[in-house]
């Protein structure tokens, strides 16, 4: 079928949520980008002039081709080297979409992202289509090929899974702001005592280099493992200035509306993402992205913003 300029601009008006719900099924932005391409694709191809709901039609046609990625993605990460982590997005990226209820915020940060994992593809489909993005019932029922009863009973199963792994509630931007400077000077003082205070006792550490930077094979978990690991994470050497090829500058920031800390090479590229999971209790999760294939839309969209100036310069 001949697109029309109106097939065009009726998919680029939908291009924006399409992407932001692929992202939040499939925790991967170039893949997010892919599956959006592949719906464009199958866009293309239609008889749109039968297509009575234009954005029902690709939802329906984004949804399960994710669906079908996140089957073949759960094969992948079998043999993934290391721990797997999605991709985070630092703010003003456009593919973490609407951001005007909590939990639209919620549905993308990067603590419920990591916990869509334990989540089998229809629930985490539900899931996101629910609540990020408000379809009712009726309509994801149509999208995944449900009835709405089923629909109903698969979101409450995944709220329940979601819930089990956020049990304490988040502190504001500025609390979170103190809390991250705090635990830099505790991280460079070599003591592990002042980390220890700052953490939660059940806190864990996980780090994702893809086998292509060191990252610790399974969790730290517990407040003092963590200090360890964290003391020696930020310990300064010839090593760590070698892996990372030189000076690295530490920026506090988000990252999926949460408070992280960005490592920046001299030459402006991203070399980590570490996002923070900070309760009133203390810190209560770190979540370490280096793999550098998962880091190269965030070191663009890094230089597309301002930054401020560094916390802490490194090695």
């Amino acid at each position: 079928m001949a697109v029309t300029v109106t097939d065009v601009d009726r998919f680029e008006a939908a291009r924006p949520r399409l992407a932001a719900i692929a992202y939040r099924l499939l925790g991967s932005a170039s893949e997010a980008e892919d599956a959006v391409q592949d719906t464009y694709l199958r866009w293309q191809a239609a008889d749109t002039g039968r297509i009575e709901v234009p954005e029902a039609w690709l939802t329906k046609v984004l949804t399960n081709l994710c669906l079908s990625r996140l089957t073949s993605a759960r094969a992948r990460r079998e043999t993934y080297v290391g721990q797997w982590l999605p991709e985070p997005l630092l703010a003003g990226d456009p593919l973490l979409g609407p951001a005007d209820t909590a939990e639209r915020r919620e549905s993308v940060s990067y603590a419920v992202l990591v916990l869509l994992e334990r989540l089998a593809p229809a629930e985490r489909a539900v899931y996101v289509l629910r609540e990020a993005f408000d379809y009712p019932h009726r309509e994801i029922a149509t999208i995944l090929g449900l009835t709405e009863a089923a629909s109903q009973q698969i979101l409450h199963r995944a709220r329940k899974h979601v819930a089990q792994g956020r049990v304490r509630a988040e502190v504001d931007e500025a609390a979170a702001r103190r809390v991250i400077e705090e635990f830099l000077e505790a991280a460079t003082s070599g003591r592990t005592e002042p980390l220890v205070r700052l953490l939660t006792e059940d806190t864990v550490a996980v780090g994702d280099g893809g086998g292509k930077v060191p990252a610790a094979a399974r969790a730290f978990e517990g407040a003092l493992a963590v200090a360890k690991f964290m003391r020696g994470l930020f310990k300064q050497g010839p090593a760590q200035r070698a892996l990372a090829g030189g000076p690295v500058h530490l920026y506090a920031s988000t990252a999926n509306g949460g408070p992280a800390l960005v490592a920046v090479t001299g030459g402006g590229r991203v070399f980590g993402v570490m996002c923070l999971e900070i309760t009133a209790e203390g810190i209560a999760a770190f979540r370490n992205q280096v793999n550098p294939d998962k880091l190269e839309r965030a070191t663009r969209q890094w230089a597309a913003t301002d930054h401020g100036e560094p916390l802490l310069r490194l090695f």
